[in-house]
């Protein structure tokens, strides 16, 4: 890209006008810690950083990054700090591209996007969402578990079509939702998220037990160390744990196989936690009975499989999105940033182990 092409305002350039003030204005523009800010157009953070940063962004977000990095007007040695979202893979690539790259601040709470073993080879610390997001998750997943329960957006569909009232008459009736109360759910990841959820579906009436890599210190929930016993054991499976090499596909044929014919599958996790393709064959077949999916493996697609299907209920990935978890978040990152310009630990800092 020729860099006459780049839109000048991604830039602080050297002015031409004299103006005692407006120089005085770009040398306090220079002082401000430089970022290289890598995720979607978001105009109000945008603003919010430009008060206390300069910002360094690509064009577009479909400009290469690479082929970005070889063309901006900094050297790339001057380049200490990233602020990324999800979307945006930060790989060995990038990171070694950027000499003096210290810190990546990520606006999600999951991390597969980011190389964490680059990471921790280039002594770079590494923040995220932290529990940003845990209680509007929390309420997005029960809230999937009660309408796949309930039937609600089925019912929903139901009556728009005109359909209800002519039961009996060519029509059949819309069918029982069932009860949340006394369900036993499973929780496949106990972190901030799972516990958000559990004590929500607890609230409930709902008997709560847990699958993790180890027993949770002083959680009375009963602990299954082998996924399938935990669902063997379960009408619902909510799966918010995240997701790594390890868990990739972690729901898999034989914990689907384990749950039952009437069991629940939620997904406010990632999508590559389940293995999709199966799930979609065992609710053709009827072999479990109905699911709420706020994440996909290949985003933005969802299996058509499941587009008519009323005991599906999908989601294009929002269980995070709340103007108050935005407002939160946008904070946090800032916080995390100003900390690590200022030689102070990270807030929510994560292991790159």
């Amino acid at each position: 890209m020729h860099r006459s092409k780049i839109p000048h305002q991604y830039f602080h350039l050297p002015s031409r006008n004299n103006n005692p003030e407006k120089m005085g204005e770009a040398k306090e523009e220079e002082k401000k810690p430089l970022i290289l800010y890598l995720r979607q157009p978001h105009p109000p953070l945008e603003q919010t950083l430009s008060l206390k940063f300069q910002i360094l962004k690509p064009p577009s977000p479909t400009t290469p990054i690479p082929q970005f990095l070889s063309t901006h007007q900094y050297p790339s040695s001057s380049i200490r700090a990233i602020l990324c979202s999800g979307y945006i893979p930060i790989d060995a690539p990038i990171i070694t591209s950027l000499p003096n790259l210290a810190c990546v601040v990520t606006t999600s709470a999951g991390l597969n996007h980011i190389d964490l073993a680059e990471c921790r080879r280039r002594g770079v610390v590494v923040a995220n969402a932290g529990g940003v997001f845990s209680v509007d998750v929390a309420d997005y997943a029960v809230g999937l578990l009660i309408d796949v329960l309930r039937r609600i957006s089925a019912s929903n569909r139901y009556v728009r079509s005109g359909r209800w009232g002519r039961e009996g008459r060519g029509e059949e009736y819309f069918p029982l939702g069932s009860k949340l109360g006394g369900k036993k759910v499973g929780l496949v990841g106990l972190g901030n998220i799972g516990s958000e959820i559990a004590k929500r579906l607890e609230a409930f009436g709902c008997i709560i037990s847990y699958n993790s890599r180890r027993r949770k210190p002083g959680v009375s929930y009963s602990y299954y160390p082998n996924i399938c016993d935990l669902a063997s054991d379960s009408d619902v499976l909510v799966v918010a744990c995240p997701l790594t090499d390890e868990t990739r596909h972690i729901i898999n044929k034989d914990v689907l196989s384990a749950l039952g014919k009437n069991s629940i599958v939620i997904n406010i996790g990632r999508g590559a936690l389940v293995d999709e393709k199966e799930l979609v064959r065992c609710l053709t077949q009827g072999e479990i009975g109905g699911a709420g999916l706020d994440v996909f493996e290949n985003e933005p697609s969802a299996p058509k499989e499941l587009f008519l299907m009323e005991n599906v209920v999908l989601s294009p990935h929002h269980a995070v999105c709340t103007p108050e978890s935005f407002r939160d978040l946008f904070y946090l990152c800032i916080a995390n940033l100003e900390a690590f310009f200022a030689g102070q630990p990270l807030l929510t800092p994560v292991k790159c182990d």
